[in-house]
């Protein structure tokens, strides 16, 4: 006999009346979710001055990270400078994304910028088999400038380009982040959620510290990165 609590089992008649009820919610929660993605669209944007980071090739201005599109996401990546693993929250939701060519389609790139120098960057890249393009502000105050400091936490940033002028045009971080992977989503459908002690569940339903689930720099990097990492 299982000792794991169990949801309630009934009826398919009861249980089709609970979940009716529940799709209830969530349709309202998807028209909510359209109705802020309406108003992210009518917002204002802000002229951005002229950067250059760091690329696989060499120094790029901020305007030529766009690769030529029109609309950039970029993912503020924690760096710490001379470690070996970089953080397993940075490390674990960006390597998610593995097939981001379908952007073209929408005139849009999404890519991670680092405090890392470009050389440490690119080998952490490797390390754990990253799939994105990475670039550096190691030397420029874009990351400052954008909500990731040196030393300071991860964020996500969208630009806009007409020609070379580049606007900034929405940001998040902390759990804002959600929204742009599928790991949290794919999870949260679970009976048993995210397994967190923070997380409203009913009595007896499995609990560990927050993030204890979480793959960390290592194991990702064993399981996608170079043989031997």
């Amino acid at each position: 006999m299982s000792t794991t609590a169990l949801p309630p089992v009934v009826d398919a008649e009861t249980w089709q009346r609970e979940l009716d009820a529940l799709r209830v919610r969530e349709k309202a929660a998807t028209r909510e979710l359209d109705a802020i993605a309406a108003a992210r669209r009518r917002l204002p944007m802000v002229k951005m001055p002229e950067y250059t980071l760091e690329g696989e090739e060499g120094p790029v201005r901020l305007a030529d990270v766009f690769d030529g599109k029109s609309q950039l996401i970029v993912y503020n990546h924690m760096w710490f400078p001379g470690e070996t693993w970089q953080c397993p929250g940075c490390t674990g939701f960006t390597s998610q994304f593995t097939r981001l060519e379908f952007l073209d389609n929408w005139d849009a790139r999404f890519v991670i910028v680092t405090q890392g120098p470009i050389d440490e960057a690119l080998a952490y890249k490797r390390r754990v088999g990253n799939a994105m393009t990475w670039y550096s502000t190691a030397n420029s105050s874009f990351g400052a400038d954008v909500g990731a400091p040196p030393g300071g936490g991860f964020a996500v940033n969208v630009f806009l380009r007409d020609g070379d002028t580049v606007y900034r045009t929405w940001h998040t971080d902390g759990r804002g982040t959600e929204q742009l992977g599928y790991s949290f989503a794919l999870i949260d459908l679970l009976p048993y959620g995210r397994q967190e002690e923070w997380q409203d569940s009913p009595e007896g339903w499995p609990q560990s510290p927050t993030y204890s689930k979480w793959s960390g720099s290592k194991e990702i990097a064993a399981a996608y990165g170079e043989p031997g990492a």
